[in-house]
């Protein structure tokens, strides 16, 4: 790729200089790259400029009239984060082109429908990979990224995408946030599939109210010729007027019976290919909804529903998500749910099968959303027996003021809510401090940091292994 042919996109000469990346980060800039200066929240791209070019960029665009020793393309800066996403896909020939895409989106589910999918289009003989928060796989197993992105910027996703086309992959599943499809870190995608799981509220500190967060979500259902649609999310029957396949009540895909299991959940299910039994060995009723959109999308993409149903019982899970990390004495269980409704159903879905005290470790993000902080705090006291509120990303903000958030939450569900619940600012103290409570029979859910590899607070940033660090604590690491 050359410098002339990424700049003609934009009607501007350039000489035919050697491109070796594209990127907005200049820390990661190498020789060759093209620097995209992007405006941000915190940050002014345009700040670091000489910087990437002394990295060895050979060009930059931004939005600032200025005359970089390079050449220099200049946009409005409500294009650059386009251009970010339109130049990487150039660099790297488009990839998705060459693949079949789904895209999956929504509050919750999202993850675990994407591992379905993922693990549903292998066992039909198909090549896919994935693109998620937990991970990715390119055609050489599941790897795990840096930081906290449902959905890497632009050129992550484009070089990721080219690394399945250069593997020999047929398909690719991706988690599409609402945060990716408003920052156009998806514009580039051409997507075959979208999948809705279901919408709450969840990040309107970003999006400002839940009609732009639908309509944020609604971008890739338009973009899409095809998409799975949950019956049961009002939302997403909004969309019921473009070309789709529905799942839940009254749709293609319609659950019929459910039986909750130690080890699981056994269903049964109609579909367009009559009625099919199913096992899957993730726990929670929910979980089978999650199964019912990714059969949905299997089916969609030209899957067997027979064979798709069988190989439901040998999917193996996904990290961090309802992951057991043991069952006797007491069963202790890592999950991602952080928000009111996500946690909510976790606990619902444990309770039925917990013998004794359902216990919770529970916090919530600084910098984030504090709307759901006294939620969480009411939905812990509402359907655990005992609750531990601790940290969770607090990064700038007090500890100590988002668990005070919690803990008047809890307070409003149960007058004497403070009989069973304690506020520990330190992760690992309540980690440890549950797992000291729990009795035989008991269930121990660790909530809200699930896959995640760090635990963020104001001065640093650490490594996190949340199902390692109960197993270690149990002896069991």
């Amino acid at each position: 790729m050359t410098l002339d042919r990424l700049f003609a996109l934009y009607g501007q000469p350039a000489p035919a200089l050697p491109v070796s990346g594209v990127t907005h980060d200049s820390r990661r800039v190498r020789p060759g790259y093209v620097f995209v200066a992007l405006a941000g929240s915190r940050f002014d791209g345009h700040r670091f400029i000489p910087e990437a070019l002394e990295r060895g960029a050979v060009a930059v665009v931004g939005s600032q009239d200025l005359a970089p020793r390079a050449p220099y393309l200049r946009l409005p800066k409500g294009e650059l984060r386009p251009a970010l996403a339109r130049l990487a896909a150039e660099f790297y020939g488009h990839p998705s082109q060459k693949l079949w895409v789904a895209g999956v989106t929504g509050t919750d589910g999202k993850t675990t429908t994407v591992f379905l999918l993922h693990h549903l289009l292998a066992a039909g003989g198909l090549r896919p990979g994935m693109i998620g928060t937990v991970g990715y796989d390119v055609g050489a197993g599941l790897a795990f990224p840096e930081g906290h992105f449902t959905t890497p910027e632009a050129p992550e996703v484009q070089q990721l995408l080219a690394g399945m086309v250069q593997s020999g992959l047929s398909h690719a599943v991706l988690e599409s946030s609402s945060h990716a499809l408003v920052q156009h870190r998806l514009d580039e995608v051409a997507f075959d599939l979208a999948v809705w799981t279901h919408l709450s509220p969840e990040h309107l500190d970003f999006h400002g109210g839940m009609e732009d967060y639908f309509r944020a979500k609604a971008r890739l259902v338009e973009r899409a010729p095809l998409a799975v649609l949950n019956t049961a999310c009002p939302w997403a029957m909004r969309l019921a007027k473009r070309p789709h396949v529905s799942y839940g009540p009254g749709g293609e895909f319609e659950l019929l019976e459910l039986t909750e299991e130690a080890g699981g959940v056994a269903f049964s299910f109609a579909s367009p290919a009559g009625r099919q039994q199913a096992f899957l060995s993730m726990l929670g009723a929910y979980n089978a909804e999650n199964a019912l959109a990714a059969l949905a999308a299997a089916y969609a993409a030209g899957a067997g529903v027979a064979e798709s149903a069988a190989a439901l019982a040998e999917f193996g899970g996904v990290p961090g998500r309802m992951q057991l990390v043991q069952t006797e004495p007491f069963r202790v269980v890592v999950d991602f749910a952080h928000t009111p409704e996500g946690l909510a159903a976790t606990l619902a879905a444990l309770r039925p099968t917990t013998g004794g005290r359902l216990i919770v470790v529970i916090g919530s993000a600084g910098e984030r959303d504090p709307n759901k902080r006294a939620p969480l705090g009411r939905v812990a006291m509402e359907l655990a027996d005992l609750a531990i509120f601790t940290e969770e990303d607090s990064r700038s903000e007090p500890t100590e003021e988002i668990l005070a958030e919690m803990a008047r939450g809890a307070e409003e569900a149960d007058g004497r809510a403070g009989e069973r619940f304690w506020l520990e600012p330190d992760r690992y103290l309540a980690v440890a401090r549950a797992l000291e409570l729990a009795a035989s029979g008991d269930t121990v859910v660790l909530a809200g940091k699930g896959h995640e590899r760090t635990l963020e607070r104001a001065a640093e940033t650490l490594p996190w292994d949340e199902a390692g660090l109960a197993a270690r604590l149990l002896g069991r690491g």
